[in-house]
């Protein structure tokens, strides 16, 4: 029985953090609960050395020191304070005034703001938030599907993760080892696109079911001519310069993330101050939700950090990568199963956990398979945005139900969420179809993605991987002697 208990660790520790976790308990109460009684366990049986745990602290402390996890507060405190200086409420005011004539003009504008609000604010529950509550009322008012309405506020809000600056761009890049400036920068194209395909759901909806999403009456359409344009303008360049003053410099590479977060933030209170919306009171709430925002995170990553580390110590990245590296169809394969796994996990799991617990499984696999590690950390990123919008769970249908009127129920949410579900899925698609979508840094280091692909336009999947044989199996991880060497003799 111990020898069993000895050659199965691995699997018997992960099982138990999935029963924690489908149990309720807290993610980083379970990460690291399960890496102490295993490495206590694994000690008792003579396959660890005690001296394990003396690597702890060490790592902990690397934790603390981590600059990239910084820019999680500003661009948390960034967009809270933006979301509340009323930023949003003008920019649907505006341009649902602009598209106001067209069918499906509202829609338009709900995916136009989301889409701006994620390039400036990068918070899910703030967008969604901020449209349930200004443009629902609007769009149900002059005869929207109550789904549809439902649907475009909460897939839209969801654009915050994928678009630059998102927290889970963030948080992937450090699981991943690299450069966040090079992950916001490959996933802005796939954001985009995804846009661009709620808009054409819309533009579809428009003709096949034009009474599901009408024009604005003359009447309801206050502004016109000079005054319109004159309104666009003023609305759309504070957040435009405040885009660039925070990406722009990122990608010129005048910025760092952390340093482009911070000018972020100034950026935002002195809008809030030109707007006339600082207070103390706005001040306090934007600071306590980011302090517990950023605490929730690193209790995870220091959760997650005990349980590598004892993951690691019983020989578990070795039963992943046997288990991955084993499935029929070498890259292609890997890929299918890892995003049918990660966007079953995303029914159960929001993109911290599965950004926490899951990557930094795969990563290791996918790098020894030679797949590009920022164009698979932007699949995954649009794999799990799905996390948001999976009826019974997803976090955006939670935020639109709270501040939704009696009128919708919640069936009309979760039936709305399903179409922009699919359009998602059939993102992570294009993404394996067409891997030039995800472009960045120099061009000359990105020949084999963009030389990838027949006349038709379709892309061999050996066109993603462009790791060299030196960064293959000879990558290792930079503690993985010293894990060796606390390991008892098997």
């Amino acid at each position: 029985m111990m020898e069993w208990v000895i050659a199965n660790m691995a699997p018997l520790m992960f099982g138990a953090l999935v029963a924690f976790l489908l149990f309720g308990y807290p993610v980083a109460f379970a990460l690291a609960a399960n890496g102490i009684v295993f490495g206590l366990i694994g000690i008792e049986l003579g396959l660890l050395q005690p001296v394990l745990f003396q690597a702890l602290p060490e790592r902990i402390f690397g934790i603390m020191a981590n600059d990239t996890l910084l820019a999680i507060p500003f661009f948390t405190f960034m967009g809270l304070i933006l979301e509340r200086s009323g930023m949003a409420e003008d920019l649907l005011d505006t341009i649902g005034q602009l598209f106001g004539p067209l069918r499906g003009g509202l829609a338009y504008a709900v995916i136009f703001v989301g889409a701006l609000l994620a390039a400036t604010t990068g918070v899910v529950a703030a967008s969604v938030i901020s449209m349930g509550l200004i443009s629902l009322p609007i769009m149900l008012r002059y005869g929207y599907d109550k789904r549809l309405a439902a649907g475009v506020i909460a897939a839209s809000g969801t654009l915050a993760q994928i678009i630059p600056p998102s927290l889970v761009l963030i948080i992937m890049a450090d699981q991943l080892g690299k450069s966040v400036g090079d992950m916001y920068e490959g996933a802005m194209i796939p954001g985009l696109v995804l846009s661009g395909l709620y808009v054409g759901y819309v533009a579809l909806l428009s003709i096949i079911k034009p009474a599901s999403c009408p024009a604005l009456p003359p009447e309801a359409r206050s502004l016109r001519g000079f005054k319109l344009a004159l309104r666009v303008l003023t609305t759309l360049v504070p957040p435009l310069v405040l885009i660039f003053l925070v990406l722009g410099t990122i990608f010129l590479g005048i910025a760092t993330p952390t340093e482009g977060g911070a000018m972020g933030a100034a950026g935002a209170l002195v809008l809030a101050v030109v707007r006339r919306r600082l207070s103390w009171k706005l001040m306090k709430q934007a600071m306590e939700t980011t302090g517990k925002l950023s605490a929730f995170v690193v209790f995870i990553l220091v959760g997650s950090t005990v349980f590598g580390l004892v993951f690691r110590a019983v020989d578990g990245d070795l039963w992943v990568e046997h288990l991955l590296l084993s499935l029929p169809g070498g890259q292609v394969g890997f890929l299918i199963v890892v995003n049918i796994l990660v966007f079953l996990l995303a029914f159960f799991l929001d993109f911290f956990e599965l950004s926490f617990i899951i990557v930094p499984l795969l990563a290791p696999v996918a790098d020894k398979l030679g797949i590009d590690l920022i164009w698979f950390g932007v699949l995954l990123a649009v794999n799990m945005q799905t996390s948001f919008m999976h009826p019974p769970f997803g976090f955006a249908l939670f935020y639109l139900r709270s501040v939704a009127p009696a009128s919708i129920k919640t069936t009309d949410i979760y039936w709305g969420a399903i179409p922009f579900v699919c359009i998602q899925i059939i993102m992570v698609a294009l993404i394996l179809v067409f891997p030039g979508l995800v472009s960045y840094g120099d061009p000359a280091s990105r020949t084999q993605i963009e030389q990838s692909g027949e006349a038709g336009g379709g892309a061999d999947l050996d066109a993603l991987m462009r790791g060299s044989e030196a960064q293959g199996s000879d990558t290792q991880d930079s503690n993985a002697d010293l894990l060796k060497n606390l390991q008892g003799d098997k």
